[in-house]
């Protein structure tokens, strides 16, 4: 006996909205499908149905209006969040709602091991194609587990919901009633990202090399980071959602995903969110595949990405690193989500890197999101062990394996220059940092993060050159443990044996004005770098004249780095209206009095007992 025809069982299986809600039963458990994919229909149907008592609703965020969550139909439904959007707050807030804390990766097993029976699915798909496959358009994510698992699945059929492809196709057959519909598939339109997400968005893409694979979530700060990434090569995607900020850069083959080391050549989603545009392309597009977030967000596959670098975002990060990413204090605002996932998950990739971004305020800058304590009631998304990089507008601070003081110390770093002062106050009193820590003034330096280059040297090395930082305090200690006796004798005019705290952060105690060093990284990567040079200069008020001195690690000593350390600091100078260098060298070091005599203005010099004491105005060049 032949199975009957897929369009027939279409046909027959096909009815309105409120006759398709009609098998729900009070007591029951409703499914709706996610984010833009929500049904509209179907959860307007239900919402109406006035027979309905103690119907429980699940769902991650959605963008469509929660009318099963207002105050009059409280008795009818309640809901449960696994993520919690804008649409439902106010209802958890107000105890009208649950909220369920848990990995996005493990929703799905929720489902299908019956621990969470689903007793009706609501979803929304797109039309079927010849073999009577629907997809499950812009959501897949757990929508795919709950159709999977239900005892009943209603889908509506969208005319306007793309086609996408991948592990995100259910069949005619699986579907018990069809409800036709062309609605305009929900939207999420982002606006255009403000100063403070581009200055967070460059320290981010200075995480980013060639080849890497991105995870990248909605929002102004992800959209930056695209901005920032027009010159890279060879980027691919394997992320739990994206937004329209990624066309442009496959337009232009930045992302092509030809170095993915996981699905070479496609672009890895488990749903999207935003314009009509975006939705366009992702309809039959060979490209793009969707599949479950059981698969996607599985931490083990994603650190089968080579290069994976995941971005997400927090509300707050206290100083031994831990990050709030769900409450504000006891009020529960959004969710885990995958943050700990594709965290876990990068971490684990070879060459990977997890990031936490956050602007360093809050509420017009009257609040800082470096702490010292979370709020009180506030839940730990990311934990100590789990934290890499927390980027903000005034840099990245690297965490991994660094012990307590040196987080506290690089938080600091990263936070508004008018908490750090506070910051600091609080990390002394719970024993955080050393007793003598340098005390950071009331009105602290803004770090010049304009001055940070990459330089060729002649042998065609690149290396890194910024300012010194506060926190390069074990940077600075291991370059002069790497140091030969005659070099320590050349900079300090002595044998130093030891380098210890209470001196190293003399040398880090700069206001980028009248007091300034630069150093040379191998990277731009805290945790890869080592320092291998460093220049400094000190202004005497009386002569408008600033001493100069300069150390570079004896390997990388003739490759040219004086020369361009020299260079940093006559412009870091010259800015500051700074009349000159001086200089004290002994008369058998001919590589620093070359740099001196090479850059570019007249040398003044006298010997006193073996010491060249050098002058170098900079108001004319040398002829």
């Amino acid at each position: 006996m032949s199975e009957t025809p897929w369009q027939e069982r279409f046909a027959d299986r096909t009815v309105t909205a409120d006759e398709a809600v009609a098998v729900a039963r009070p007591g029951q458990r409703v499914f709706v499908g996610s984010g833009a994919g929500e049904p509209q229909a179907l959860v307007e149907a239900l919402s109406a149905r006035g027979d309905l008592s103690d119907t429980e609703i699940v769902h991650i965020l959605t963008l469509g209006v929660a009318t099963y969550a207002e105050p009059r139909l409280g008795n009818r439904f309640r809901h449960n969040a696994y993520f919690i959007g804008p649409n439902v707050r106010e209802a958890i807030a107000q105890g009208r709602a649950d909220y369920t804390p848990i990995f996005l990766s493990e929703i799905p097993r929720l489902f299908r091991s019956g621990r969470v029976v689903i007793d009706v699915a609501m979803i929304a798909v797109s039309p079927p194609d010849a073999h009577g496959y629907c997809s499950y358009g812009v959501s897949t994510d757990i929508v795919k587990a709950a159709a999977e698992s239900a005892r009943f699945v209603i889908a509506e059929v969208n005319q306007q919901m793309p086609r996408v492809l991948g592990d995100c196709f259910i069949h005619v057959r699986d579907i018990d009633r069809l409800v036709a519909s062309d609605r305009p598939v929900l939207e999420a339109v982002q606006g255009e990202p403000d100063e403070m997400a581009k200055k967070i968005a460059r320290h981010i893409a200075n995480l980013v090399v060639d080849g890497a694979t991105l995870q990248l979530g909605i929002g102004t700060i992800p959209d930056a980071v695209l901005h920032y990434l027009t010159d890279f090569k060879d980027l691919g995607v394997h992320t739990e959602m994206f937004s329209d900020g990624i066309i442009p850069l496959v337009e232009k083959g930045v992302i092509n995903n030809s170095k993915k080391s996981l699905h070479r050549g496609k672009i890895i989603a488990t749903f999207v969110m935003g314009s009509r545009r975006l939705y366009d392309f992702i309809d039959n597009n060979p490209l793009v595949e969707f599949h479950p977030t059981e698969y996607v967000n599985d931490p083990f596959v994603i650190a089968r990405n080579d290069k994976m670098i995941a971005i997400n975002s927090a509300i707050e990060v206290d100083f031994t690193g831990q990050v709030c990413s769900d409450s504000l204090g006891t009020m529960f605002y959004s969710g885990i989500g995958g943050q700990v996932d594709f965290g876990r998950g990068a971490s684990r990739s070879e060459g990977g890197r997890a990031i936490i971004a956050l602007p360093s305020t809050v509420a017009d800058g009257s609040i800082s999101r470096i702490v010292p304590t979370l709020k009180s009631g506030a839940g730990v998304v990311t934990s100590r062990g789990d934290v890499h990089y927390v980027v903000t507008e005034y840099g990245a601070a690297y965490l991994h394996g660094k012990t307590m003081r040196e987080r506290a110390m690089a938080l600091i770093g990263v936070a508004h220059p008018k908490f750090r002062p506070w910051l600091m106050a609080e990390a002394k009193s719970r024993k955080l940092v050393y007793a003598d820590q340098v005390e950071l003034p009331m009105r602290p330096a803004t770090y010049p993060d304009e001055l940070e280059r990459w330089i060729d040297l002649p042998d065609g090395q690149s290396v890194f050159l910024r300012p010194l930082k506060l926190t390069d305090e074990a940077l600075l200690k291991a370059l002069f443990y790497k140091l030969s006796p005659e070099s320590i004798h050349y900079r300090f005019f002595q044998l130093l044996k030891s380098m210890p705290h209470e001196k190293l952060q003399e040398f880090l105690r700069i206001d980028y004005e009248a007091d300034m060093a630069f150093v040379v990284l191998t990277s731009s990567v805290d945790e890869d770098a080592e320092m291998v040079g460093i220049a400094h200069y000190l202004r005497d008020p009386r002569t408008n004249f600033a001493d100069a001195a300069f150390l570079v690690r004896d390997d990388w000593q003739g490759r040219g780095l004086g020369t361009r350390l020299m260079g940093a600091l006559v412009e870091a100078a010259r800015r500051q209206g700074i009349a000159g260098f001086t200089a004290d060298v002994l008369a058998r070091n001919a590589a620093m009095l070359r740099v001196f005599h090479n850059s570019g203005y007249p040398v003044e010099s006298r010997m006193e007992e073996g010491v060249y004491n050098l002058r170098i105005p900079f108001q004319e060049s040398a002829p």
